[in-house]
């Protein structure tokens, strides 16, 4: 049966703060420096016999990867929504953020499992290829965090590899005093101790930003947000008689978008109620339909 709902267009206000293409040029070249400097740690690792260095390496790739991955989803973001892709392509960002955790905790275990066979069974390391290799990936590290620096204060991307960056440079730091330990004091088992700490830390931000990413890609309610309470505020409207089939979820991690239906007899409330919404909430994305009381039960909830 046709449904006779009387509908509302969508209701969009766009105050994101855009990252220029500055900013993304600077996060290429980060990457391009953080590629280099991974090889350069990896090599070092290998000559030096430091599980610790080799860790760094790979905690470094995978920022790396993940600062590749920032730049491609900034790229493809900007593309607008189309036919088949009606939403844009703004999620790009959160399946590459996907991808980027897996990575991020199998690389992570690896380590985890290498480093508690150095505790067991230290090995003998150059401690000087270790210093000077880390002096320079700790070098690179502070400079590549400069550069993610530029917009990291109001875009969630930018401040996330700004934040790997800086991890890493701390990881370079743990590294120069497993270099140090070995030079001074002739003790091995700190590689170990290092090699286990950046582990430790790659397992546990890959497990901690895990369940924001699947969130968004199972479009739920996103955090801070009570669908109750938001369903209550837009009941209190006057006019308004009832709300049902109450939706929302992330685009992205910064666009929220709200769909439902509205049991009213005056349509012009949907620009109040989508106002509504938006002081309250800080939801912008509002697609408001409404519906008399004759026919609001045809509705297939």
């Amino acid at each position: 049966m046709l449904k006779t709902h009387e509908h509302e267009g969508l209701l969009h206000h766009h105050h994101h703060h855009e990252v220029s293409e500055k900013s993304v040029k600077y996060l290429f070249i980060s990457f391009i420096i953080n590629m280099l400097l991974s090889v350069v740690e990896v090599v070092g690792g290998i000559i030096s016999g430091s599980v610790s260095l080799i860790g760094d390496a790979l905690h470094n790739t995978s920022d790396a990867f993940s600062i590749l991955i920032a730049v491609i989803a900034f790229k493809i973001g900007r593309k607008k929504a189309d036919n088949k892709y009606t939403y844009g392509f703004r999620r790009a960002e959160v399946i590459g953020g996907f991808v980027n955790l897996i990575l991020l905790f199998i690389a992570g275990c690896y380590l985890l499992v290498e480093g508690v066979g150095r505790l067991i069974t230290p090995e003998v390391i150059d401690g000087a290829i270790i210093v000077w290799v880390s002096v320079a990936a700790l070098i690179i590290d502070a400079l590549t965090a400069k550069l993610s620096h530029h917009d990291a204060g109001h875009n969630t991307n930018m401040r996330m590899v700004f934040l790997h960056n800086l991890a890493d440079a701390l990881g370079s730091l743990g590294v120069i005093i497993s270099g140090l330990c070995v030079i001074y004091f002739n003790v091995f088992w700190v590689d170990g101790v290092v090699a286990l700490l950046i582990a430790v830390y790659m397992i546990y931000q890959s497990v901690l930003s895990f369940p924001k990413i699947v969130n968004i890609l199972m479009n739920a309610v996103p955090e801070g947000l009570d669908l109750e309470e938001i369903k209550a505020v837009i009941k209190n409207v006057d006019g308004v008689k009832d709300v049902h089939h109450l939706h929302v979820w992330c685009i992205n991690e910064e666009d929220v978008s709200l769909e439902c239906h509205v049991v009213a007899e005056d349509i012009n409330l949907v620009h109040h109620i989508a106002e509504t919404i938006e002081e309250k909430f800080a939801i912008e994305h509002c697609n408001i339909q409404i519906e008399n009381q004759k026919n609001c039960h045809k509705c297939n909830l």
